[in-house]
């Protein structure tokens, strides 16, 4: 199962599980672009697509319940930081209260399951430190998206705590945090690399909306082998059960 599905990352990420000749179950609220890489490669009839918000819990807990995915890769969010801005409300509740919702489900259906909670390294405190953060740095937020997604965090570990540490808990999961990521089919709003060509197609300036901060980038297919690869190592190994791990670029 991968939740958002039809984003960038998750359609990607649905192409490369299709390959693999895995039974992709997705679930998206809506086609966040236009164009749409996931529309153009006509993914709706190769999977079991599922027109669902995540903070719908009766619909999310249904299809879990009733489907009992082996693989969850959790991408559903409002992943846009200037987007945050203009709609805090709604990024906390889609990041937040959607994250916990699918725990919540998982922790009902209580089926034999690796799931994978993709969040984002600006959960971190950003503290202006010249070095990488590492897993166990503490969670913070300066901007609404990256408080939501440190909440996210939080709520993740309390569930891990409460239920899924447990033996009695057929679940495993793990975090996986990247940075930005570029490649092919991106349409999405205020990306760096889209952004470029279209100015440079007019042409006309391009805008560089923070200037002064320093970010990680790689391509989109490096993070999903890692959450690929995660999935696999947390499947075979118990000892990674509620486990944080970063994806991103050499320094």
């Amino acid at each position: 199962m991968v939740t958002g599905h039809t984003g960038f990352k998750g359609t990607w990420l649905t192409t490369w599980l299709l390959s693999l000749d895995a039974d992709v179950i997705g679930i998206s609220k809506d086609i966040p672009t236009q164009p749409s890489m996931f529309e153009i490669l006509g993914l709706e009839d190769k999977i079991q697509h599922h027109n669902i918000d995540i903070r719908d819990i009766s619909a999310l807990s249904q299809v879990i319940t009733d489907e009992k995915p082996d693989f969850v890769f959790h991408l559903a969010a409002q992943a846009i930081v200037s987007i945050s801005y203009d709609e805090p409300l709604d990024t906390i509740s889609s990041n937040v209260m959607g994250t916990t919702n699918l725990l919540e489900s998982l922790r009902i259906s209580n089926h034999q399951c690796t799931a994978i909670i993709i969040t984002s390294d600006k959960a971190y405190d950003n503290v202006e430190q010249i070095w990488g953060y590492k897993e166990n740095d503490p969670m913070g937020g300066k901007d609404i998206y990256s408080g939501s997604k440190g909440a996210a965090e939080l709520i993740f570990k309390s569930y891990y705590h409460s239920f899924f540490k447990s033996e009695e808990s057929s679940v495993r999961l793990a975090v996986a945090r990247a940075g930005n990521v570029i490649g092919g089919g991106d349409w999405a709003q205020d990306r760096i690399v889209v952004d470029c060509v279209e100015a440079w197609s007019k042409p006309k300036s391009v805008e560089i909306r923070s200037p002064g901060a320093t970010r990680p980038w790689q391509h989109v297919l490096e993070p999903l082998s890692g959450y690929l690869n995660l999935g696999q190592e947390l499947y075979n190994d118990r000892g990674l059960n509620g486990q944080s791990f970063n994806f991103g670029p050499r320094a």
